[in-house]
């Protein structure tokens, strides 16, 4: 059985089973649900503030240098792929696999992944990463490349991440 490729709407009541239906008008929420959300007093927040006489400790690294440090220790893990445009992004990391579009992110880890593939587009800017899972399920993203010959770099960078985690059973 394969995934069906046609996108998933939901069925709405029609004028044919519902006489009362008419398009574009919700029904009025409940009543105590309403009271319930009024009855919800918002809860101060208590901040903390360090004491004036505790010295900060020297040895502690700044917001800064932990990010640079947290950058320089992925980076010697392994390799690392990410492509992005103006609307989605593939990063292939020592993790998994994310995808983004837009607000919405897809992470699939490595050994829950069945196969990967790569469709770099024969005639346009389009990169195409596939990815399959073992319960016979995929899911793709793509990403417009700013050039055709960045297509040949890409596949190339996510060969090395996938050599270096992906292990096919």
């Amino acid at each position: 059985m394969e995934q069906r490729v046609d996108p998933n709407i939901p069925l709405e009541s029609a004028v044919g089973t519902d006489p009362a239906y008419i398009p574009g008008l919700t029904a009025p929420r409940p009543a105590e649900a309403a009271g319930a959300e009024e009855a919800k007093e918002p809860v101060p927040e208590q901040s903390v503030e360090p004491e004036p006489d505790a010295a900060a400790p020297e040895d502690v690294p700044t917001p800064d240098e932990e990010g640079a440090a947290t950058e320089a220790e992925e980076g010697a893990s392994g390799p690392v792929f990410e492509v992005a445009d103006r609307r989605g992004s593939i990063r292939a990391d020592r993790d998994g696999i994310r995808f983004r579009l837009d607000d919405q992110e897809a992470e699939f880890r490595w050994d829950e992944l069945g196969a990967v593939e790569v469709k770099p587009a024969r005639f346009g800017r389009r990169f195409t990463v596939t990815v399959h899972l073992s319960t016979r399920r995929w899911f793709d993203a793509e990403v417009d490349a700013p050039a055709r010959s960045h297509l040949d770099e890409w596949t190339a960078e996510l060969d090395t991440v996938l050599d270096a985690y992906f292990e096919e059973a």
